[in-house]
Order: structure tokens, then sequence, then C-alpha cells
């Protein structure tokens, strides 16, 4: 059986201090948890250390992005081995707003997606079609056109993988994909996974993002191939988080 997560984005949110409070008020109820789900948040990049060091082994922190170059003259971008020398093992990678605000490439997350893995961490590989694709038909051939990235894994580097498929149109929006259209993507997405890896695509973890919130948490998580959340607003409420990391328990 596939473990459930649910993982906040916090994105571009949050001062050093609101941060540590928004740790805290999660902190202090990781004792009613299950088992059953892994909670993530993943925090602007300059709080990362500090929340990192606080060692709440039920809260893994994870990093937003991470350059596609190991190291060099690369100004302000920050490299996986930096991010893994102070813990952290879970990056998010090809977020839709890292696609369509910096131009990020298939190429480029690619890139990324190798350095991840080639450096023992976890990728969380996010991958969504945009209002005008859906409203064309052509969802289907963006999102298999978006697998690319991974198409080419070992099985070994591969079964790392956790995929998060986020309809852009869903995304900060107040819409959310039906439990019924989030199901049949990711069915659509385990089978095209299992074309290339057959029976490992299975065992992967596929995420939901796009406007999870505490109403609609559950009914998303209890469909057959949808694996529990990736949060964006909703996450910097503490309550609201908690709600629907309870919803995948």
């Amino acid at each position: 059986m596939r473990r459930k997560i649910v993982a906040g984005n916090w994105k571009m949110n949050g001062t050093l201090e609101e941060c540590n409070m928004l740790y805290n008020q999660l902190a202090e109820k990781t004792n009613k948890f299950s088992p059953d789900v892994e909670v993530m948040i993943a925090p602007p990049f300059l709080f990362l250390k500090e929340l990192a060091e606080k060692q709440n082994k039920k809260i893994i922190i994870t990093a937003q992005n991470c350059a596609n170059k190991e190291k060099g003259a690369y100004t302000g971008e920050i490299s996986v081995s930096m991010l893994k020398s102070i813990g952290i093992k879970y990056i998010i990678v090809g977020h839709s707003e890292r696609r369509l605000i910096y131009g990020e490439s298939i190429k480029d997350i690619s890139e990324k997606i190798v350095l991840v893995l080639q450096n023992g961490l976890v990728p969380i590989f996010c991958i969504g079609e945009e209002l005008n694709d859906r409203q064309c038909g052509e969802q289907f051939s963006v999102i298999e056109n978006q697998l690319a990235s991974i198409s080419n894994l070992s099985p070994v580097l591969f079964e790392k993988i956790i995929v998060a498929y986020e309809p852009v149109w869903a995304i900060g929006t107040g819409e959310t994909a039906s439990p019924e259209q989030a199901q049949e993507m990711h069915a659509f997405i385990r089978n095209k996974l299992s074309e290339i890896y057959g029976s490992l695509a299975q065992q992967t973890r596929i995420l939901y993002g796009g406007s999870v919130k505490p109403n609609n948490a559950a009914e998303l998580f209890s469909k057959p191939d949808v694996d529990g959340g990736l949060v964006g607003g909703a996450s910097l409420n503490a309550d609201d988080f908690l709600k629907i990391i309870d919803a995948a328990g």
C-alpha cells in the first residue's frame, strides 16, 4: 500500500518569525498525525536550515526548487549539494510557477531531476496542464509530454520519484479539479509510467495539487490513484493544514 503524503508549499511567504510560528503550531500537533501519512513543508530557502535543525521527525523539511547545475558561476542559484549539506532530502522540481514565470523547460527540469537523484535525494516532480489545454481537450498530450523529463531514468532511480499533478488552472484560483477529474488524470499518469517502468509504477506516489482545502481533501484523497496532496495556500494556515493532514489519515 502506498503511504500518503501531505506536503505544504509555502512559496514566497512569511518572515523568519512567521515561519517559525507556523512550524511550531504544526509541531505541537504531531502526536495526532497518522503513521500512514508523511507530512512535509517547503519553507522559503532562507529558513530551511533553521527549521531543519528543529529535528521534529514527523515534519520533513523540503526545498521548493534547486539549480540544474552542480556548482559554478550561477549567481543567486542554490545547488542540490548545498541543500543536501543542510539535511534536506526532498526537493520540489518543475512547479508550474517555475515553468511559466521563469521559463524552465522540460530539459531544465530533467537536468534537475537527475542531479537530485544522483545526490541521493528525492524529487517531487510537478506536472500539469493550463486551462486552455483542458478546454481544447489536449490535457493528456500535455501531461504525456511533460512526463518526458523522467522517461529515461534507470528503474533504480525511477523508484524514488514522487509525482505531483497540479492542473495550472486550479493553483491559487480557488478552482479545484473534481475528484473524478483528479482520479482520471492520476490513473492516466500511472498507466503512462507503467508503459515505461512496468509494475514499478504501482509504487509511485502521485499527489494532487490545486486548491486543496479542508472541505475537499478527504474526497480527493479517497480516490485510488491519489496518494495525497501538494498544498499551497491552505498550508499557510496551521488549522487548515492540520485538517488536510487528518483527511489523509
